[in-house]
């Protein structure tokens, strides 16, 4: 069974698509009163502790 080629226009829209799943992946939403709160477990907010602790003794 051959692979058939996607046309120009079919390439273009997977691309962007694939760009829009990955721009969603990475936009977090960390407002104040946002109704998907940051989880206190996940890296960033580990990483942001420890940043704190450090200037807190700098």
């Amino acid at each position: 069974m051959a692979v058939t080629r996607l046309k120009r226009k079919d390439r273009r829209n997977k691309n962007f698509a694939k760009q829009d799943v990955k721009s969603l992946k990475l936009a977090t939403n960390i407002e104040l009163g946002s109704r998907s709160r940051q989880s206190t477990t996940d890296q960033l907010a580990k990483n942001n502790a420890i940043l704190d602790q450090l200037t807190a003794k700098a």
